[in-house]
């Protein structure tokens, strides 16, 4: 024979089974009627078998879950005297008993009927105890107008440890209780930490700590909890603060707000007068839930702020990397140069720069880093000034400082970071224009009508070491023109059409004529007037190279 005793809303059961089968639930048809809202109508099933020193429990699909020992089951588990069975918010022990006559239920037992063995707990689903509070508790003096304070304090300002502090004071006024306490989730062992702390004037608040089992419950299933006689209960009672300060009664309840658990808020209580019931713990839920409220206030506040601090970090970010970019392009006797940029986000991995060679060449570069955002910005920054600082050499060579910038990226940046790029040297006297293509868009070389274009010469700088680039040239007659772009123009988007290289090709014939200023504003107002509405995907930068026909 096995017996199981348990207790809800202080109703109290207890029952003998004999060998044989029997279902439990909240129907009265039922061998165990448990008349609880927290529990299914057909909840679990109980089998007994002859000479077996265990039993077995099977849940039967319900609602709210069966618990052995505070793991929920998902299929028949073999139950022994000591283990804890949760059926819904009903808490049962299987405990000793004599080998005489079986006990047979009656509606005294099951209402009324006290085992020493007994401690009596009630677990409520946060839903359940979210409930409108009942008449009989809204109705007493006390308790609205503590409510109506706990909302204020939702719009005023002050400090977090500021307001918890002053939330359980007025909690204190409509429960009584000696320690209140208000413990906040953190990356602790436990998951949860002292935050704020109440306790009756004279009383000390001692080293307490919850059961780690029902910090585990409430955090993962969101449960309320109300145990009386907390000395009896076996995870208590060896807790030392508890034994010290002879507490009696305790609540707990989970902090949350749309539908994220934020922490725990407890209460206990030593006067036996003062047991709490499902009222009680329906009205230390109504609490939980306003300070539950205020606390996602502070989180919004905190991410307000911090995103605040992004921008503003975003926004120098950006200045500086618009100031690591060409005020004024160089003037080149017999040439015209324009460039134009625009980001998809505040900072990006496009870059361009021209510049005038110790020898009197021109030196003019465009490229596009992996990634977007401040890495790709960061990485950004590292090419164009390892560039800058090689121009200062007066034997200054195209496919050496390719090199050089690639050896360097491959050495002390990501794997994943490298760059497409195209550099080219212009001799304003020769007209010889030396170019490397490093796995860049292949530039538009308009000459004498036609429409070239200028393929890579290379792999992408940063990827490997020890690949070769080469040096191509051609000769700038009057008229030509280089037009040089970034992958974010011919991947522009018109909802989900790309803009394409075609596209760029057909507006290619209208540009022989137009200057380098002109160049680049024709593309920019056609790609916008080509996309409308959809916002960028990707950086556009281009740069137009012009020589200017003699008269």
């Amino acid at each position: 024979m096995f017996k199981i005793v348990g207790t809800s809303n202080f109703k109290h059961y207890s029952r003998v089974f004999e060998p044989g089968k029997y279902r439990i639930g909240r129907s009265k048809d039922c061998d165990l009627f448990l008349p609880e809202i927290t529990v299914s109508k057909n909840h679990a099933a109980i089998e007994v078998k002859e000479g077996d020193d265990f039993f077995y429990l099977t849940d039967l699909g319900s609602h709210n879950g069966s618990f052995l020992n505070g793991a929920r089951i998902t299929e028949t588990v073999e139950v022994k005297e000591g283990d804890t069975i949760s059926l819904g918010g009903v808490e049962f022990r299987v405990v000793e008993t004599e080998k005489s006559a079986p006990e047979k239920p009656s509606a005294q037992s099951i209402s009324q009927k006290t085992d020493s063995n007994l401690y009596k707990s009630m677990v409520m689903p946060i839903q359940e105890a979210l409930k409108p509070l009942p008449s009989r508790m809204s109705e007493r003096p006390e308790v609205m107008p503590a409510i109506f304070e706990m909302a204020k304090m939702l719009v005023l300002p002050g400090p977090k440890e500021q307001i918890l502090d002053q939330s359980l004071q007025l909690l204190a006024k409509v429960i009584p209780a000696e320690r209140m306490a208000i413990l906040l989730k953190d990356n602790c062992e436990l998951g949860v930490s002292l935050t704020s702390s109440f306790t009756k004037v004279g009383l000390e608040l001692g080293s307490f700590s919850l059961s780690r089992t029902i910090i585990m419950d409430i955090l993962a299933n969101k449960n309320s909890l109300v145990i009386n006689d907390i000395q009896q209960v076996p995870r208590f009672a060896q807790q030392q603060s508890i034994v010290d300060l002879g507490m009696k009664s305790a609540m707990a309840v989970p902090l949350f707000d749309e539908g994220e658990i934020l922490g725990i808020l407890y209460i206990d209580t030593r006067n036996p007068i003062h047991r709490y019931n499902d009222d009680s713990l329906r009205l230390l839920a109504t609490f939980g839930n306003l300070i539950a409220s205020r606390l996602l206030n502070y989180s919004l506040l905190e991410e307000r702020q911090h995103r605040r601090l992004l921008e503003a970090e975003l926004e120098r970010a950006s200045s500086i990397q618009a100031s690591l970019l060409p005020v004024e392009l160089p003037a080149l006797p017999g040439y015209q140069i324009s460039a134009y940029q625009k980001q998809c986000l505040q900072v990006g991995g496009d870059f361009y720069d021209a510049a005038l060679l110790p020898d009197g060449k021109m030196v003019f570069l465009l490229g596009d880093v992996s990634g977007k955002g401040m890495g790709a910005a960061l990485l950004m920054s590292d090419i164009i000034s390892s560039f800058r600082a090689l121009y200062y050499d007066p034997a200054f060579d195209l496919t050496r400082s390719v090199d050089i910038v690639s050896r360097e990226l491959c050495r002390h940046s990501a794997q994943d970071n490298y760059a497409t790029l195209f550099i080219g040297t212009l001799d304003p006297t020769t007209h010889l224009l030396e170019y490397v293509n490093a796995g860049h868009n292949p530039p538009l070389f308009l000459h004498a009508g036609e429409i070239g274009h200028l393929q890579a010469s290379g792999i992408m700088v940063g990827a490997f070491e020890g690949i070769p680039w080469e040096k191509m040239e051609i000769e700038m007659h009057d008229g030509d023109m280089i037009f040089i772009y970034t992958d974010g123009v011919t991947e522009a988007r018109c909802r989900e059409e790309l803009y394409g290289e075609d596209r760029l090709d057909c507006l290619a014939d209208n540009l022989f004529k137009l200057s380098a200023d002109e160049t680049t504003r024709t593309v920019k107002d056609n790609i916008n007037q080509y996309i409308q509405d959809t916002p960028l995907t990707d950086d556009i930068t281009i740069m137009a190279l012009k020589r200017i026909a003699c008269n």
